[in-house]
């Protein structure tokens, strides 16, 4: 049995993600803002509720869920959209919010995992929109932008794990749910061509991704990886 920490397993791709490796027989710590009611009863998932909107307090309300502990992989996972509008109509304070989540607070996890844990391999769930700067997703991809670059950094500066930021595929999630539903792709075309595209359920990018995840280990640490383009 490995141990493996996941962030924002409270639905979408977390949730399955969770799941897929409980039932591998794995080992599962999680951070979520709702405990997950399908794994609750399970002895090896281990839950923390917290927003990590809250990064300030992290470090220390984290620390000894966290302490001594040792993780195969961390799945840095928890990510917000934010709006879908153009960058003059997104308030500076907004897109801060969007970065708290998606790129201090893993900044604050590392950190953390890096002086309390020993940790083999982390794993940041980045996005094509970190790389394609299309109209309307710019509080999105500057976060996720972001996100690669902490990891790259990190790859230089904590040798001794391997980091990956990793797009993982459109996934059915509340987040593209939302764009599907409430985003007008005849003014925001690269919505358009989301919703023409194949999305896969969070089950199948979950079984994906387990397979996926050791792979990332043959690749230069800090590297950006798309699943869609790997060989």
């Amino acid at each position: 049995m490995t141990n493996v920490l996941i962030t924002g397993v409270s639905s979408g791709l977390g949730f399955a993600l969770a799941k897929a490796y409980l039932d591998e027989g794995d080992a599962v710590y999680a951070i979520g803002e709702k405990m997950p009611k399908q794994l609750e009863n399970n002895p090896h998932f281990f839950f923390f509720p917290y927003d990590l909107s809250n990064t300030f307090m992290i470090k220390s309300t984290l620390s000894e869920f966290l302490d001594k502990r040792s993780f195969s992989l961390v799945i840095l996972n928890a990510g917000v959209l934010g709006d879908i509008n153009t960058l003059d109509k997104v308030e500076t304070l907004y897109i801060k919010e969007v970065m708290d989540i998606n790129v201090w607070a893993n900044k604050e996890l590392i950190d953390l995992l890096a002086s309390k844990s020993t940790v083999q391999q982390i794993v940041g769930v980045s996005s094509g929109a970190s790389v394609n700067g299309s109209k309307g997703w710019g509080a999105y991809s500057i976060s996720k932008a972001g996100l690669n670059m902490l990891l790259k950094v990190y790859a230089k500066e904590l040798p001794e794990i391997h980091f990956t930021s990793l797009a993982p595929g459109i996934i059915q999630t509340p987040m593209v749910e939302h764009i599907i539903n409430k985003v007008d792709d005849t003014v925001f075309t690269s919505a358009k061509t989301l919703k023409e595209a194949y999305i896969q359920s969070p089950s199948q990018a979950a079984k994906n991704l387990l397979q996926t995840f050791p792979k990332l280990l043959n690749y230069e640490s800090g590297s950006f990886l798309d699943v869609r383009t790997m060989s």
